[in-house]
């Protein structure tokens, strides 16, 4: 049986090692979005940047791992097998958990996980001890450190609120005094910014750095003697002080001299800190149960004592954690960084919530994110009416967002936004993490960075008229992320325990042999969407400016939606036909993705207008309608997809032989019209599309005919009204299909034959 505990700690050396990766692939978004988003330096210094960052924190993080041991629960009240189970459930949970939330690309906090889980499978073995001795469930709060794990949960919640306000009040500072022109300001104005952001960061970046190592112990002379810790502590103001006149009279001098950019400095500075942070302050929420985990073990095999009668005092005191075992966690966590995907789809979710401008809005807007929006707009305008105009007009200057020259194919290159929001939000996350750090909070470092990022994104005017609801739903649906992560890793965690306390190895081998499972899903199912993401026949946004350009280009986008037009009809016939409500549901999801793609082309209309020739206007006139015809089409896909979905899963009657044979027959005529239509797009051989137009009028009159004789049947004997609603719905929702898509081959042939007439003429 001991030789069981043996194999656990092998077991959550592994899970740890998984638990860097999928942590990392979440917590990355904390220090890499701002200089992302900035664009200020190449993504290739970011991540060198952040990679030192990480390795430094990694090894000064030692001091945390004591919230893993006792900073939830008080260890000698459990015996070390009751100890194991509770080590083993909370990792079991927190690899799931993160790994769902990373799938999602939804950025969650591995803090409040670990807390939470360590909370409900300490409180579900509580419960179990207290009912097997059949006790008081009152007896639970000696069980559970209640002051402790309240001092981490109210700071977790507060950080929320906190971190929002004075982001935004921070962002409304530097932006009214620095405007969007910042670069154009005096250099002294630079040099004062700098010098007060690298004060903060710097700060952060000692509080963070030396308190995590043996130094912060040690006493001097030039500091009265004092600790370096307590030194940090107490004298606050004293060192902001002089850091503050260092800083700035040195970034005088790079910016005169140099001709250094101090916001680019400040950014380097801030990624390389925040990362310094996440891994101090977070490598307890990856690798803490794990090393809790080993030295129980540890302790537990040299006392020569049963497992079930071990008590486990010894979490209670402070054990350093082997330098060695830091180090490899730091760089499991750098390789990581470098390589997962996932951790740059999380980054895309934050970075397009606080994106200056439009984007493609990811979150879909609810009735509490239209209330907020237009709660805010109301107060906005009492605000108005109150403030004089004249000081009214200097604070809109400051805002007014200087005007940018779209050129050609370099929409999408521009920053989400500016050097000055991005050093904003790396300050004041670093002030906010080393305040909790100082009064020994595990501090989500997700939650502050977030709402940072989106209190200063709302105090920049980033979030305008027409992307509010969306990125304000988008906050709230984060937001509600977290709690639903507090109670699912509290009820997961408290399950799993259960499930283990009851069966032991073999519930353990079953729990992990699952794990292993899911995660392996969640991996195939991530390469699916990233796949999907990349697939050849994803439409393409136009960027040409002239008429022919978009000719070229739509060439494209018509070609792959004729073949998804094909294939997404059939299927909706074949899926009728064999009652195949798998078929069914697959093809109308992938209508819906159509839908998307499409709306996404013409969201981007604006654009692609901006960037036309003067002489090229023409070419807008024809991309519109293209993008009414190519909207058609996939209305009608759509509505023919929902029916017969509709109608299968509602288990009605199957079509008839003769209904089914019909709709075979006019799909194969279709199939033939959409290949020859498909070919010609393909070859750029639009004269082909006159011969394929001609057609037309065959093909109407085959479905008339299919009506008609519908009707007859109806009439004599017919029985099912739902088998005849659904029947006539697809032949009139077939003929507007193929309406659209004529009147798509119609305009090209149209532009084809115009552009060939002057070379005729002459001739």
């Amino acid at each position: 049986m001991d030789n069981i505990y043996l194999i656990m700690i092998i077991a959550l050396a592994a899970l740890a090692i998984a638990d860097l990766v999928v942590g990392v692939s979440n917590d990355a978004v904390n220090f890499l979005n701002s200089a992302i988003g900035s664009k200020a330096i190449s993504f290739r210094t970011i991540m060198i940047v952040a990679s030192l960052g990480i390795a430094c924190g990694a090894i000064f993080s030692s001091g945390m791992m004591e919230v893993a041991r006792k900073g939830i629960f008080n260890p000698g009240e459990f015996y070390f097998n009751e100890i194991m189970f509770i080590f083993m459930a909370v990792m079991i949970t927190d690899i799931l958990l993160l790994d769902f939330f990373n799938t999602l690309g939804m950025p969650t906090s591995t803090t409040v996980s670990i807390v939470f889980e360590l909370l409900g499978a300490a409180v579900a073995m509580s419960m179990i001890k207290i009912i097997a001795d059949g006790g008081s469930f009152s007896e639970i709060v000696n069980y559970i450190n209640t002051s402790k794990a309240f001092q981490i949960i109210m700071g977790i919640l507060l950080s929320v609120v906190v971190a929002f306000s004075i982001g935004a009040l921070v962002q409304w500072i530097s932006r009214l005094l620095l405007s969007f022109d910042f670069e154009k300001k005096a250099k002294w104005v630079g040099a004062l910014f700098g010098g007060a952001a690298l004060s903060a960061i710097t700060y952060f970046i000692f509080m963070k750095g030396i308190k995590g190592t043996p130094y912060a112990g040690q006493t001097f002379d030039i500091i009265g003697g004092m600790k370096i810790s307590e030194f940090l502590e107490n004298q606050v103001f004293s060192i902001i002080v002089v850091s503050f006149i260092f800083w700035s009279i040195l970034s005088y001098i790079l910016i005169k001299l140099a001709n250094v950019n101090i916001y680019k400095l400040i950014i380097g500075v801030g990624t390389f800190a925040l990362a310094l942070a996440f891994a101090g302050n977070d490598l307890v929420n990856f690798i803490g149960v794990p090393i809790a985990a080993y030295q129980s073990y540890e302790a537990w095999t040299v006392s020569g004592v049963a497992a079930t009668e071990f008590s486990m005092e010894v979490l209670a005191t402070k054990v350093p954690t082997p330098t060695i075992l830091l180090f490899i966690s730091g760089m499991i966590m750098v390789v990581t960084l470098w390589f997962s995907k996932k951790a740059r789809y999380v980054a895309d979710t934050e970075i397009n919530l606080a994106r200056e401008g439009e984007a493609r809005e990811r979150f879909r807007p609810n009735n509490l994110s239209r209330g907020l929006v237009r709660l805010t707009i109301l107060v906005s305008k009492y605000t108005e009416t109150v403030i004089p105009n004249a000081l009214l007009d200097k604070i809109n200057k400051q805002f007014k967002k200087s005007t940018l020259a779209l050129s050609k194919g370099k929409i999408h290159e521009y920053a989400a936004f500016d050097m000055v929001r991005a050093a904003v939000n790396l300050m004041v996350a670093g002030i906010l993490i080393s305040i909790a750090t100082s009064y020994k909070l595990p501090l989500s470092t997700t939650y502050v960075t977030f709402m940072v990022a989106m209190g200063t994104s709302l105090a920049d005017r980033a979030w305008g008229s027409e992307s509010a609801v969306y990125r304000v739903a988008g906050v709230l649906n984060v937001i509600g992320g977290w709690f639903a992560t507090a109670i699912i890793a509290f009820i997961a965690a408290g399950t799993i325990l259960a499930i283990i306390s009851f069966g032991k190895g073999a519930a353990i081998a079953v729990l992990l042999f699952v794990a292993i499972l899911l995660l392996a899903r969640n991996y195939i199912s991530y390469n699916r969407k990233a796949k999907a993401i990349r697939a050849e026949d994803r439409l393409i946004r136009s960027e040409s400016s002239s008429i022919q350009g978009v000719i070229e280009e739509s060439a494209h986008n018509i070609s792959n939606v004729i073949k998804r037009t094909k294939k997404l009809y059939r299927n909706s016939i074949d899926g009728l036909a064999k009652q195949d409500l798998d078929v069914l549901k697959k093809n109308k999801n992938n209508v819906v993705k159509l839908s998307t793609e499409i709306d996404d082309l013409r969201d981007n209309l604006f654009y692609f207008i901006k960037n036309l020739d003067d002489s090229s206007v023409e070419a807008s006139n024809f991309y519109i309608n293209i993008l009414g015809y190519l909207t058609d089409i996939a209305q009608s896909l759509e509505y023919i997809t929902k029916i017969s979905h509709k109608h299968v899963n509602n288990n009605h009657k199957k079509l008839k032989y003769n209904q089914v044979k019909e709709l075979t027959e006019i799909n194969m005529e279709l199939e033939t019209l959409l290949n020859r239509s498909k070919q010609a797009f393909d070859n750029r051989s639009f004269e082909e599309i006159g011969s394929i137009i001609d057609s037309k009028e065959e093909l109407y009159k085959m479905v008339s005919q299919k009506v008609e004789k519908q009707v007859a049947r109806t009439r004599t004997e017919e029985s099912s009204p739902k088998n005849t609603t659904l029947y006539f719905s697809l032949l009139i929702e077939t003929k507007d299909l193929m309406t659209a898509i004529m009147n798509l081959l119609d305009m090209y042939y149209e532009r084809y034959d115009s552009s060939i007439e002057p070379a005729t003429i002459e001739q």
